[in-house]
This record gives structure tokens, C-alpha cells and sequence, in this order.
């Protein structure tokens, strides 16, 4: 059952985000829309309250750590559970052969910052919350666009690509899981990750300067699969291709990259080290 749960969806006054937020609404869920344009989001507000459903906004720009350690405050502050966390924020890479390396605001290579590091943080600093809220779920949607990770050069200063950073910051989200997944055994809060479907229809993609290969549609669903599905109810440290269990980029089974990373993030996030 949906109805009655929070969720919270990082990134999600577009695309993908978008179409899972209004499903989960339409559904009776207590929606938390999170993105960075007021106006969009606005608009999707009144969209969704015209049909009943329930959203509220929270506006915050993932490259910057501050600002998600704001989000992660007002959300604690504001909520007395959350049941589903989806980190579902990112940034493409950029045109194809035309990316040029950007700097966080934090100084972190852009793609690692945005689509990795603020997902890590932000979901730490909400576990207490989804503990106490527990049976809950976090779903990280990465992608099948996977690179490993290069230890020596985290932040790509040499031989930069837009999409070899894509690439690795996508696989750290699921190194992230797994890793997640084995310290919260028991907990009653499970993680999973998924590639939710190519090439979808979004201004991501059009950013690419790639045609669309599927639908926001096809995407969305696989999302809400790993999020709401009660036979996935259990399920946990798993990365999924669309709505199939498969396997990722090799590096994600090695305990000791994982470890190599959850202590780099830490460092970066300003976290304890575990």
C-alpha cells in the first residue's frame, strides 16, 4: 500500500522524477519534490493538487554539500517519517565531445559531486529518520553506463571526458548501494539500485545531442518497481536493469573498492568514517 507513506524524490520536477512523483501522489503517497527551478515545480504542484494528491517542495542545488545538508535538516525538521527515499538527481554528460571538467561548489569534479556524492550525503544524514520509519526503502537510480572507478584520479584532473565522469559517478551510486545495503542488514530499511531504462525521452538525453531510444514512461515504472513493489518488500543491496535483477560493472562486487570509496565519501561529505 501506497497511500499514506512518504516519499521523498530527489530531482523531481522533471523527467523521469516527475513521472514517478505524480504516480506515487495519485496514489495517496505524501510526495517530497525536491529540484532546483521554483517555477517548475509550481507548476507540477498544481498539477498534482488538482487531482488530489498531496506534494510538498523543497528547493535545493545538490552541488553544493551545504545545501544538502539544509535539505536533509528541513525534511528531518518537517517529517515525522519517511518511508521511501529515491536519489534520483543527476546530471548528464554534457554534449557528446564537447564536455568540458566543472568544479562543485564544494570544488568536486561536477558529475561525481551531483550525481554521487550529494546522494551519499543526503542519504546518511535522513537514515535515522528512515530507521524509525522502518519497513523503508532507498532506490538510487544509477545507470547502465558504468566506468570504474580510477582511486588515483577520483576527481578526472587528467584525460577528462563528460562521459567517462558520468560513467564513474553512476557506478559509485552502486558500489554505495551494496555497501549501504550490508550495513543496514536488519534494519529494516533496504537499498537498491537500477538502470531505469536507455536513452529516455528527457532534457537530459536532448542535452546529449543523442535521439531518445524509450519512454519517461518505461523508466518510471522500474523505479516504482524497486520503491513500492510489495514482492520486492525485502530485497535489498541488488542493482536491477529496467524491471530484471542483473549484474553491474565488476568493481561493484569488490569489498575492497567499496570500502576505498565509502571512506574517500565520507572524507569528502564530512562524515565519521566507518
Amino acid at each position: 500500500m501506497v497511500a499514506g507513506k512518504t516519499v521523498l524524490i530527489t530531482g523531481s520536477t522533471d523527467g523521469v522524477g516527475r513521472y514517478v512523483a505524480a504516480k506515487l501522489a495519485a496514489a495517496g503517497a505524501q510526495v517530497l519534490v525536491h529540484g532546483r527551478n521554483a517555477e517548475r515545480a509550481n507548476r507540477m504542484i498544481r498539477e498534482i493538487e488538482a487531482t488530489g494528491g498531496s506534494v510538498r517542495f523543497y528547493q535545493a542545488d545538490l552541488s553544493s554539500l551545504a545545501a544538502v545538508r539544509s535539505l536533509a535538516a528541513d525534511i528531518s525538521r518537517d517529517c515525522v517519517r519517511l518511508d521511501v527515499l529515491i536519489n534520483n538527481a543527476g546530471i548528464g554528460p554534457g554534449r557528446l565531445f564537447f564536455s568540458r571538467r566543472q568544479l562543485s561548489a564544494d570544488g568536486h569534479e561536477l558529475r561525481f559531486a551531483v550525481n554521487y556524492l550529494s546522494g551519499f550525503l543526503l542519504t546518511h544524514l535522513l537514515i535515522p529518520l528512515l530507521r524509525n520509519s522502518s519497513p523503508a526503502r532507498i532506490v538510487n537510480v544509477a545507470s547502465a553506463g558504468q566506468q570504474a572507478i580510477d582511486f588515483s584520479d577520483v576527481m578526472l584532473t587528467r584525460g577528462y571526458s563528460g562521459l567517462r565522469a558520468y560513467y564513474q559517478s553512476k557506478l559509485a551510486q552502486v558500489l554505495f548501494t551494496l555497501d549501504l545495503a550490508q550495513e543496514l542488514d536488519g534494519s529494516g530499511v533496504t537499498v537498491t539500485c537500477l538502470h531505469p531504462a536507455s536513452l529516455m525521452n528527457t532534457r537530459m538525453v536532448r542535452q546529449v545531442g543523442v535521439p531518445p531510444m524509450s519512454s519517461v514512461r518505461k523508466g518510471g515504472e522500474a523505479i516504482l518497481n524497486l520503491a513500492i513493489s510489495p514482492e520486492l518488500a525485502a530485497t535489498t543491496g541488488v542493482y536491477y536493469d529496467g524491471l530484471t535483477l542483473s549484474r553491474a560493472n565488476p568493481q561493484a562486487y569488490d569489498l575492497g573498492a567499496r570500502k576505498q570509496l565509502r571512506k574517500l565519501s565520507a572524507d569528502l561529505a564530512g562524515l565519521p568514517r566507518t
